[in-house]
C-alpha cells in the first residue's frame, strides 16, 4: 500500500512533465534486428572493459569497449520499480558480458516525475566513473525513497516545484533524504546541492528524454535498444538475456 500511495504522489507531480509510464511495452510479437557479437576482444593493458566509462552526447553514461560489436542502451527511470528490478537482476551479469569486449552498455535517464530528475542529477554528479555504482544504489534504495516521498505533504512538493529552477530540486532532494544518501556515498553535500541546482543539466536531461521518446516511440521503462533498434516486448533481464544470447553473447 505504501508504494502504491507513493507512486500516486509521483504521478500527480508527473503531470507537469507529461512523460511515460513504468513498464508499458509494445507488442511482444514484433521482431528485433539480429546482431552478432563475434569473439572476445581483450581490453587495453592493465584495464578491464567494465571499468572504462564515458558520458555520451545523449547525456547517458556508457560502460565498456567503445568499438563493441553489440551496443546495448537502456532507457530507465529511477522511480520505476521495473527498472529497479532490472538493475538488481542484471547489473552483475551485464558487467561480465561487458568484460568480453563484445558488448557495451549505456544507461540513459527517461524521466517520469521531478523526483526522477533529482535522482538523475545526483547520479551524474560525480562524473562517469562512479555513475554505475551510484545508479545501482539509487535503484536499490527505492523502497526507502518511496516511504520518504509518501511522508511529504503533496502541497509542499508542489510548492517546491514553483521555486526558481536553481532551488526546486535542492528542496526535493533535501526533504526526501537524497542529498544525505549521496553524501553517504562519497558526494559532498555542497557538490550534491550544486548538481541539483543546475538548471542547464536539468533541462538537458529533460530534452534528451523527450528526444528519445520521439525517436524510439518509447511508451514505458525500461526500454532497450540493441545497435540502435528497440527490443520490442522486453522489459526485464530474462527477456533481454535471451536476445543477447541470440546475438552470441
Amino acid at each position: 500500500m505504501l508504494v502504491k500511495k507513493s507512486i500516486t504522489l509521483l504521478s500527480v507531480l508527473a503531470l507537469a512533465f507529461g512523460l511515460a509510464a513504468c513498464g508499458d511495452k509494445k507488442d511482444a510479437s514484433a521482431q528485433t534486428e539480429t546482431v552478432s557479437a563475434g569473439k572476445d576482444i581483450p581490453p587495453p593493458a592493465g584495464k578491464q572493459w567494465a571499468d572504462i566509462v564515458a558520458e555520451t552526447p545523449e547525456m547517458g553514461v556508457v560502460m565498456g569497449n567503445p568499438d563493441a560489436p553489440v551496443k546495448l542502451v537502456e532507457y530507465a527511470s529511477f522511480t520505476c520499480p521495473h527498472c529497479a528490478d532490472f538493475s538488481a537482476q542484471a547489473s552483475e551479469p551485464l558487467r561480465k558480458l561487458v568484460g568480453t569486449g563484445r558488448l557495451s552498455y549505456e544507461f540513459r535517464s527517461f524521466l517520469r516525475d521531478p523526483y526522477d530528475l533529482a535522482m538523475a542529477l545526483l547520479a551524474r554528479c560525480g562524473g562517469a566513473e562512479p555513475f554505475f555504482p551510484l545508479t545501482e544504489q539509487l535503484m536499490a534504495n527505492q523502497p526507502d525513497f518511496f516511504a520518504k516521498a509518501q511522508a511529504i505533504d503533496p502541497k509542499a512538493a508542489e510548492a517546491a516545484l514553483k521555486q526558481p529552477p536553481n532551488q526546486r530540486f535542492v528542496t526535493l532532494g533535501t526533504t526526501t533524504g537524497l542529498v544525505d544518501f549521496a553524501k553517504q556515498r562519497g558526494v559532498p553535500e555542497a557538490k550534491a546541492k550544486q548538481c541539483l541546482a543546475d538548471p542547464k543539466a536539468a533541462d538537458g536531461l529533460v530534452n534528451k528524454a523527450q528526444e528519445g521518446a520521439k525517436q524510439y516511440d518509447i511508451s514505458g521503462t525500461p526500454t532497450f535498444l540493441l545497435n540502435g533498434k528497440v527490443v520490442e516486448g522486453v522489459a526485464g533481464w530474462e527477456g533481454l538475456r535471451a536476445k543477447l544470447t541470440e546475438a552470441g553473447l
